[in-house]
């Protein structure tokens, strides 16, 4: 080997450090940047030339090679996170809809329709003690009038929140399309990348990212290809393959009353009518809210609880009226019904109240007098199996517990997320203690390889300015 191959060596060796001190900067300057994989420069030692027919002796190797620069991430770790994050996703959205849903009830409290309810039944007995007291007959009226708004209003929060869950849907599903989109378009580059040579390694960190997004979204599962890019499928269909990426579109009913005859799905845009197979995800979970009612109480849950609404209000208008109608005014009305509800529409929103004053207030049986006999009946109606009261108490308590076992669900699965997140961190993510020990590893490799270069130089400088040179 000759003198001048040791510059060379020492001259691999700082740019071998100087590579080493680089990766540590990128790693500390994105410490914090979200979705970054920490990198570790890859070298290999150069092994010494084979020596020819006439050499003799052995030779020391021919220094480092700078053989690329590494992720240090864990694709097993990548796709649990992802699977995680599609639980997590569609638990968080089932969760927050059924908790909303059961705190719009108000129940227990003052201002809850069993409160109401109670002071309704209460209302009857004091008109029964006087049918022509007009402050009892006032007050029992507006019982019933907020008994009916409260129906009203609690219907229309219900629809509310199917209108706002329903335009959520169109915003993850174009979310979700321009994920795709970022997914096709970094394959592509990726793949360019490592054809040229190139380090991909940022541009895959952004990939992993949206790769995330995607399942938080769709759910869906990743397959890597052997050029670098990965397929996104979803339901077993892709949504993204090699460098093309394919939209999905949302259909179906805008309003509430309309998601029977035409359920809210989601389907592919290339292929209409056919719908898109969610295995979990926010759009999964939203459109398991959005579902229509099937009659057993199992549909959508938003549409199960306006149909509990209307239910409730045909039970109770149903039950007074058959109490009611029997009953004689004080200015001699019989037959005629306490509430009114529409036949055109939702029940919950056409419940009035038909009598406006004492005069009109059929309290008692023809022929009585006065003496408030169906006012006293029906201030006990809130009593029994089958009573209104009951029917409201059911929904509400099976609306308590759906969302508490949601909501427990929702939790289990966001730890899970959690604990996944924490352990890719572990191994991803950059450790500020980790890399200034690397650093100063680097640095000392970086200073001994320049001390080699300079005691070889000054080695050369001897044998070629001074050899021969007598007295010198």
């Amino acid at each position: 080997m000759s003198t001048f191959s040791g510059l060379n060596t020492a001259y691999r060796g700082l740019t071998a450090a100087r590579a080493g001190l680089d990766v540590v900067g990128q790693n500390i300057a994105n410490a914090t940047t979200e979705g970054y994989t920490r990198q570790r420069v890859t070298t290999s030692s150069i092994s010494a030339v084979q020596p020819g027919l006439f050499s003799t002796g052995t030779a020391i190797g021919q220094g480092v090679s700078i053989d690329g620069y590494s992720r240090i991430g864990d694709a097993t770790l990548d796709a649990q996170v992802r699977g995680t994050a599609s639980s997590a996703g569609y638990g968080s959205v089932r969760a927050g809809v059924l908790s909303t849903l059961e705190t719009s009830l108000n129940e227990p409290g003052k201002n809850g329709l069993s409160t109401q309810l109670s002071n309704f039944w209460a209302g009857w007995g004091d008109v029964s003690n006087d049918p022509t007291d007009t402050s009892a007959a006032a007050n029992l009226l507006g019982q019933a009038q907020g008994i009916a708004s409260t129906i009203a209003t609690g219907y229309q929060g219900v629809s509310n929140q199917w209108s706002a869950a329903r335009s959520s849907v169109a915003t993850m599903a174009s979310d979700l399309n321009a994920a795709a989109k970022q997914v096709a378009d970094l394959n592509g580059q990726i793949q360019q990348g490592l054809t040229t040579g190139g380090s991909v390694n940022e541009l895959v960190d952004q990939r992993n990212l949206l790769t995330e997004k995607i399942s938080s979204l769709a759910g869906g599962s990743v397959h890597a290809n052997s050029d670098g890019t990965v397929d996104v499928l979803i339901g077993g269909n892709a949504i993204v393959s090699g460098t093309t990426a394919r939209t999905v579109q949302v259909s179906g009913s805008t309003t509430l009353e309309g998601a029977a005859a035409a359920p809210v799905t989601l389907e592919w845009t290339h292929r209409p009518g056919a719908s898109v197979g969610l295995d979990g995800g926010q759009l999964a979970g939203t459109l398991s809210v959005l579902a229509p009612a099937d009659g057993s109480g199992s549909g959508g849950v938003l549409a199960e609880a306006a149909a509990s609404y209307n239910a409730f209000a045909t039970k109770l208008a149903t039950s007074v009226n058959a109490v009611y109608s029997g009953g004689s005014s004080p200015s001699g009305t019989t037959g005629a019904d306490f509430f009114s509800v529409s036949s055109t529409g939702p029940a919950a929103l056409g419940l009035g109240v038909i009598p406006t004053s004492a005069s009109g207030i059929q309290a008692s049986a023809p022929g009585s007098g006065n003496t408030g006999g169906v006012a006293d009946k029906l201030s006990t109606l809130g009593v029994g199996a089958a009573s209104p009261d009951r029917v409201w108490a059911s929904f509400v308590t099976s609306t308590g517990a759906a969302a508490k076992a949601e909501i427990a669900s929702s939790d289990r699965a966001t730890l899970a997320a959690t604990a996944a997140k924490t352990q890719q961190t572990s191994t991803a993510g950059v450790d500020l203690d980790e890399e200034n020990v690397n650093m100063l590893t680097f640095q000392h490799a970086y200073q001994g390889a320049a001390r080699v270069m300079t005691a070889i130089d000054e080695m050369l400088d001897t044998l070629i300015n001074r050899t021969g040179r007598v007295g010198l």
